[in-house]
């Protein structure tokens, strides 16, 4: 500090008071939003950054997925930085060869492996660092976020070795945006929040406490700005949307909603412009992009009538959820006649669907099962 003057730095806390147990074979799932600390707890606990005070203590191997770029030399091949990582994880020789054709396999980069891995694409890249974590034997197994980079193949195939993990009793500590996928895997989540542990316990229970957290956030936001948010908004003004909102069967507004829970879809909106026979679409879809279920007022044979400026509409679609569990995002729109915007909001709404049993696909269609024996 000068004579006088100010103070030239300010100390910042990454992590502050952090405290928590994972037992051997325990999948715990790290939530919160960016710049929180996550990223910075996985380093410490993989043994990358040393804590400023207190201690780390873990017991057994640990493989870390972290950062894309980290643990791999560009200038190495995919097979050389497969050998040379295995070697840090104090693998032997014999050891890599006998693990190697399971993780080219795994990773399915085909002829790159002898390529370096400087000329991969992320995904490539994603793949076979992923791959090698897994195939060396971890007893503790770390991984941030790096799912959301790879395809939607290799990100379901991920997801069911992180339940062969789970049954081999690998202990598991991961980072995730994708709340569907915390709750699938998880046995126990924390939620961070300005570097401090602001819950912990069963992932459905702080995965909500994280969506009221952020709900919340933006209802303070849309107080300043009325508009609703959205990933890409676009057409031509001549109405638009006030608010979007997912209710329950007791008309209260929800986030999460239960497998073949009936719930109500109401799109509001106002217009400032006159215009005759207007649309009101939704349109559901997954985390990746992939649409669901879409429909409009036109398609269910509604006719809205004349509007003036000034007038508001609001719409509701009665659906019943019949969805598997899993995160999905909704899509509105006001339209005119042709089918060309007035108003579209991408992804206006993100909501989870829970259930007690897991299914594949998107669509829960709820079935049945006889059997005979005979002999």
């Amino acid at each position: 500090m000068l004579p006088g003057g100010r103070p030239l730095h300010t100390d910042f806390w990454a992590l502050r008071d952090i405290a928590f147990t994972l037992e051997k074979g325990e999948t715990l799932g790290l939530v919160g939003p960016n710049g929180c600390g996550k990223s910075t707890l996985l380093q410490i606990v993989a043994g990358i950054l040393p804590p400023t005070s207190g201690r780390i203590v873990t017991r057994g191997r640990i493989a870390a997925l972290l950062e894309l770029g980290a643990g791999f030399n560009p200038e190495f091949s995919g097979r050389e930085n497969v050998y040379l990582n295995g070697e840090i994880m104090g693998l032997s020789r014999a050891q890599i060869d006998k693990a190697f054709p399971s993780i080219e396999a795994f990773a399915e980069i085909g002829e790159f492996i002898e390529r370096p891995v400087k000329e991969y694409s992320s995904g490539m890249y994603v793949r076979l660092a992923f791959s090698t974590a897994i195939h060396v034997d971890p007893e503790i197994l770390i991984v941030d976020e790096a799912l959301a980079v790879g395809d939607a193949v290799f990100a379901n195939r991920c997801v069911r070795k992180f339940q062969e993990l789970r049954e081999r009793k690998i202990t598991v500590l991961f980072v995730s945006h994708d709340l569907g996928l915390v709750k699938q895997l998880s046995d126990r989540a924390i939620l961070l929040l300005n570097g401090r542990i602001e819950a912990q316990g069963a992932p459905k229970d702080v995965i909500n406490r994280y969506i009221g957290m952020v709900l919340a956030q933006s209802d303070q936001k849309e107080r300043k700005d009325e508009r609703v948010r959205s990933t890409f908004r676009h057409g031509d003004g001549a109405s638009e949307i006030l608010g979007v909102e997912i209710r329950n069967a007791r008309g209260e507004p929800v986030s999460s909603v239960a497998s073949g829970e009936p719930v109500t879809v109401r799109v509001r909106s106002r217009f400032h412009q006159p215009r005759h026979d207007p649309m009101v679409g939704i349109l559901i879809r997954t985390r990746i992009g992939m649409d669901v279920y879409g429909t409009n007022t036109r398609i269910e044979n509604i006719e809205l009538g004349g509007f003036e400026a000034g007038d508001e509409l609001e719409v509701d679609f009665r659906i019943e959820c019949w969805l598997t569990p899993q995160e999905y995002t909704l899509t509105v729109a006001t339209q005119n006649a042709d089918g060309t915007s007035h108003d579209w909001l991408d992804e206006a709404v993100a909501f989870d669907v829970v259930d007690s049993r897991v299914a594949a696909g998107v669509a829960n269609l709820r079935a049945q099962v006889a059997w005979r024996a005979s002999r």
